[in-house]
């Protein structure tokens, strides 16, 4: 005989798992491929210089960092809840590794791991905030970010305004390997890590369960603020390791290093099919989802468009993917496949 408890904990694990055969939760995770697949063919013929190998090959980068950002956020839209603190910790781990290392080569180690650390911190203050003492997150993650952005203007005044990170560091930051980016292979590590976890783990099948139904899953007996406490925490370390990626593709972080990644992972995150309202989604997509706007605001550049319709035409194709993604295509089919009765 199966236990009640065991039986709940099986059926809010499987709630919003992905089906298979024509399922509408698959249709919004390949929507962006076919968004990426219509953006590419228009670029064919308004601006042909973007599928240059060359020009792709300098944009993909970018498309990393938004990519590992937007998984952040994506993590945390999975467990109900929002992150918009991604500017400030990108901009802090950036500062703290260009303070402890003093451009030196021999105190990079402790760089790095200070800058995860205090990104770890942002993510933990957040996380019990928003987790344990159930504050609205939208209200958490900008005082958070407040908080993090006068921290780190104070502290870079004691840096030399020329501060740069390590020589070493910085050739690592150009290096490739087959042709890409070691960002763009960082970023794609993460991806399948994050993915197996999701997908193939009992904890990630928890963590889906924790987002779709928080009521089921705590009668299940899954910690629910635990769950919702690591999404922000995870996601403000992978907020972090951008930061660091950041400086050493750039090699001189300004405090705006951060400023691009507040509204883009959102963007990223939904258009990848991320459920606004939890335990929906795939880190492939979302990445896909990166790739997607930044190929988008290449080509309009290219065109030499003024910013304001550059805004307007990026806001129209986000809000169109995300209709798209939204869509419930087995269901269209099912009334389209629908015979009417035989009147007598």
């Amino acid at each position: 005989m199966i236990a009640p408890a065991a039986t709940t904990s099986a059926k809010a694990e499987r709630s919003h798992a992905p089906t298979k055969n024509g399922s509408p939760i698959q249709m919004r995770f390949a929507a962006i491929w076919i968004g990426i697949l219509a953006l590419s063919l228009l670029c064919a013929v308004v601006a042909p210089r973007i599928l240059l190998p060359s020009t792709i090959l300098a944009i993909i980068p970018l498309a990393a960092f938004l990519a590992i950002a937007a998984a952040g956020q994506a993590l945390v839209m999975m467990a109900r809840g929002i992150d918009l603190s991604i500017p400030a910790v990108v901009t802090l781990s950036s500062t703290v590794l260009l303070g402890f290392s003093g451009g030196r080569e021999g105190a990079l180690p402790v760089a790095i791991a200070g800058a995860l650390l205090f990104a770890l911190a942002i993510g933990a203050a957040n996380g019990i905030l928003v987790a344990v003492f159930q504050l609205n997150a939208l209200i958490v993650t900008l005082a958070v970010s407040a908080i993090a952005s006068g921290a780190t203007l104070w502290y870079r005044d004691s840096l030399p305004a020329e501060s740069r990170v390590p020589p070493g560091m910085a050739e690592w930051g150009d290096a490739r390997f087959l042709g890409f980016n070691v960002s763009v292979w960082v970023a794609a590590a993460l991806v399948v890590i994050l993915t197996i976890t999701l997908r193939k783990t009992p904890v990630g099948r928890r963590f889906c369960a924790v987002g779709a139904n928080p009521r089921a899953a705590w009668i299940a007996g899954i910690n629910v603020p635990l769950y919702e406490f690591a999404s922000y925490a995870i996601a403000s370390l992978l907020y972090g390791i951008v930061g660091i990626l950041l400086s050493a593709f750039i090699r001189n972080p300004t405090l705006k290093v951060g400023d691009p990644y507040l509204l883009a992972p959102i963007a990223a995150a939904v258009l990848g099919g991320t459920a606004i309202s939890g335990g929906i989604g795939s880190m492939i997509a979302v990445a896909g989802a990166a790739l997607f706007l930044t190929q988008l605001g290449q080509m309009l550049k290219m065109l030499g468009l003024s910013s304001a319709l550059q805004f307007i035409i990026q806001g129209i194709a986000i809000a169109f993917g995300m209709a798209v993604a939204g869509m419930n295509f087995h269901r269209f089919t099912a009334l389209s496949n629908k015979r009417p009765e035989k009147r007598t």
